[in-house]
């Protein structure tokens, strides 16, 4: 199968969360199991540091309103796998700073970026020559993919077999656009209207991919329920509903080679399920790390996160002062609102030896806290889908989550059934509020402290679980499949 993978960012290439890691490993995995992926992302000045070699190999452009608007797709020159990368280039919207935006907020030609980038990809693609099966997208900036290719080019001879799939990595981000910019779309003004790419009088570009998209997938089954809900629908939850025959839910892989203690050239020490002395060697470089003392038996808490409310931080603050007080030392890397890297130093400054925090975005610390932590708490409001969790489980850390989303399709609760069954891989929690995880926690440090035995059992089952994107791939596979089948039916319908 030939698969157009369109995401506007791409580990190593670019990356602000989990659709970067996706794009990264998704592509890459399919490739293995012999299908032809070709990855579209844009060419960003960061992008340009990481791979300056990559090679212009098409050209053309693309209207955007009433301009044409030049692109150059670059093929990247790292190894990434048998999937194909190509760097869609334009100075105007992508020498910039950030991806999205930069200290004064997001760019405020967001909506003309992205569905120049739409286009583009669509072009390049057709200039490459490269015939595609089911075009992948994901989240609104390139939600337009498919609604070009149903609204466009279904009677353009390269277009007109195509299938479609979009995948809703966070649905709270939809790509909502005052009206004044529907020009730029170059689409008919009879689409602006309730049913397809309207929404309370603005333009929003998922809606319009969750209509015209042949399958819709998100991160989690459990996620794919939820949006289907007023709570977090984001107001999308009718139109989710009406596709629910077509909405699936897959669970995000991880990338078993740059997420391996066994093999992680960024730990101190190396450690396995059947081989886990390493873990002590990196739980002690952590604490040392951050100037904290190691008696051997206070466990670590780690978290790894963005600063802000999704996130759980509002149950953190309410919660902190009391965590600080039981017997367990608490690292924290991350940014985010001012508010939460305020309180985090007050806390630091009052408990030296109990707190430590990093604002930044480190990678290689991030590979140590997995390793070096006994817990890792994830405490999210919503969470479609989660990959810190996977990294927990993989490399030792046993998670204490917020019950939602992906969390609760991923992480199994250590109940005393679940721990007599064999089945617990960590503790979970269903109410949102400071006293339920406070009341988790402390189900997780009594077990700690009281069952040893219990707790090495617990902890070598999360490292024995298999997250990593065979499985999720083949899930997709199945699904491109299903979308093919369907944009088929639409070109023949029966009589």
């Amino acid at each position: 199968m030939r698969i157009a993978y369109i995401s506007s960012e791409a580990a190593p290439f670019s990356k602000t969360g989990g659709l970067g890691d996706v794009a990264g490993a998704l592509p890459s995995a399919l490739a293995v199991l012999g299908h032809e992926v070709s990855v579209f992302t844009p060419y960003y000045r960061a992008t340009r540091k990481i791979d300056p070699k990559a090679e212009p190999v098409a050209s053309g452009a693309v209207p955007v309103g009433t301009e044409m608007v030049p692109w150059i797709a670059h093929r990247a020159s790292l190894p990434m796998g048998n999937a194909k990368y190509y760097l869609i280039a334009n100075e105007r919207y992508f020498d910039r700073e950030g991806i999205y935006g930069n200290a004064q907020g997001d760019y405020q030609d967001s909506c003309s970026r992205f569905i120049f980038f739409c286009r583009a990809a669509l072009a390049a693609a057709q200039e490459l020559k490269q015939p595609i099966d089911v075009y992948h997208a994901n989240d609104w900036q390139s939600a337009l993919v498919p609604v070009y290719l149903r609204l466009s080019f279904a009677a353009h001879p390269f277009f007109q077999d195509a299938a479609s799939l979009m995948t809703v990595h966070n649905l709270s981000y939809q790509g909502l656009f005052w009206h004044w910019d529907w020009p730029l779309l170059n689409l008919p003004w009879k689409h602006f209207n309730w049913r397809e790419l309207e929404f309370h009088g603005k333009m929003n570009l998922l809606k319009g991919s969750l209509i015209y998209s042949d399958v819709l997938t998100t991160v989690s089954p459990t996620y794919a329920r939820e949006i289907q809900t007023a709570e977090l629908g984001f107001g999308l939850e009718g139109v989710l509903g009406d596709r629910k025959e077509d909405l699936f839910g897959v669970v995000n892989g991880i990338d078993p080679l740059a997420w391996n203690p066994e093999k992680d050239p960024l730990l101190p020490a190396s450690y396995s399920a059947a081989s886990p002395a390493g873990k002590a060697q990196c739980h002690a470089a952590l604490l040392k790390r951050f100037e904290l003392t190691d008696d051997g038996k206070v466990p670590v808490l780690g978290m790894i996160s963005r600063l802000i409310e999704q996130k759980g931080f509002d149950l953190v603050a309410d919660a902190f002062e009391d965590l600080a007080r039981r017997d367990v030392k608490i690292v924290v890397l991350g940014t985010g609102l001012e508010k939460y890297h305020k309180l985090l130093q007050q806390m630091r400054a009052r408990f030296p030896q109990k707190v430590a925090v990093a604002f930044a975005f480190d990678n290689a610390l991030a590979h140590l806290i997995e390793a070096g932590s006994d817990l890792f708490l994830m405490p999210s409001r919503f969470e479609p889908c989660g990959l810190s969790q996977l990294y927990a489980l993989r490399y030792g850390a046993v998670p204490v989550v917020h019950s939602v989303g992906g969390l609760a399709d991923t992480v199994v609760d250590a109940t005393p059934q679940a721990l007599k069954d064999g089945t617990a891989t960590g503790f979970a929690f269903n109410q949102y509020n400071p006293r339920a995880m406070m009341d988790c926690i402390d189900r997780a440090l009594k077990l700690y402290a009281g069952d040893p035995k219990a707790w090495r059992e617990l902890q070598l089952r999360g490292m024995r679980q298999d997250w990593s994107w065979a499985k999720s791939a083949q899930a997709y596979v199945a699904l491109y499949e299903r979308a093919k089948a369907k944009a088929a039916a639409r070109a023949n319908p029966k009589p």
